[in-house]
């Protein structure tokens, strides 16, 4: 058993749910600056796939401007997906899913801190590195702000429905195409919503009405997707 599941199972079960929430937080983030490549890897891949579009489309950028939104948010939605089905399944090896469920803290609460670990490594990186992709694609300074806004909100929801998927694909050996399968329906909402939004910020119009959608998906996710993930990690421990 590795030491981080060691730490995981001697200190959780004396410790209050926030603590031990942070401890996995923590966790996550130390393993992750430790494996650079995991960090780096959804990056290159946004970047790769939004910049050729200039290359293999047109580099015009009035209609580089046109199809931004949807660049932007199908490349996201593709990146946020490489790491999720690692998300529980190296834990799941090693134990430490094991140790959640016996520590007699709340597996919810452990698994939202995972999947908030998620969204801090894969996520907000990816929403603050979408401005920089946008204007190569012709999108105007004035929409950073609610580009970043919108972006933040969905990658959100994006990584709370990857982590019901992770959960569901758990005893799956190599469920990497089954996961897609299973959270790639559920956030074309989120995709709809967001590109709007983003077309919105381009044009320089109210942005609000997506705005709203977005962030009632979220509350949506942060609301039922841990209840979700907890239920669906129980099954695959089985």
């Amino acid at each position: 058993m590795s030491a981080p599941t060691l730490i995981v199972a001697t200190t959780l079960p004396r410790v209050g749910v926030l603590a031990a929430c942070a401890q996995v937080l923590r966790r996550d983030l130390r393993l992750a600056v430790r494996r650079p490549t995991q960090l780096i890897q959804p990056l290159v891949f946004f970047a790769v796939v939004t910049l050729l579009f200039p290359l293999g489309y047109t580099p015009e950028l009035g209609k580089l401007r046109a199809i931004a939104p949807g660049v932007l948010w199908v490349a996201a939605l593709l990146a946020s997906m490489l790491t999720l089905d690692s998300l529980f399944r190296e834990d799941a090896t090693d134990g430490t899913l094991e140790q959640f469920v016996v520590s007699g803290q709340p597996l919810v609460a452990l698994l939202a801190a995972k999947t908030l670990a998620h969204w801090l490594l894969t996520g907000l990186p990816l929403t603050l590195m979408a401005p920089i992709l946008g204007i190569a694609l012709g999108v105007p300074t004035a929409a950073m702000p609610g580009i970043l806004f919108a972006l933040g909100l969905g990658s959100i929801t994006l990584s709370l429905i990857g982590a019901m998927g992770a959960g569901l694909t758990l005893g799956v050996r190599r469920g990497g195409v089954l996961l897609s399968l299973l959270t790639l329906p559920l956030a074309v909402p989120v995709l709809v919503f967001g590109a709007r939004a983003t077309e919105l910020a381009i044009a320089g119009d109210s942005l609000t009405g997506p705005l709203y959608l977005l962030g009632a998906l979220a509350v949506l996710g942060v609301t039922l997707a841990p209840l979700a993930a907890a239920a669906a990690v129980r099954i695959g421990l089985e």
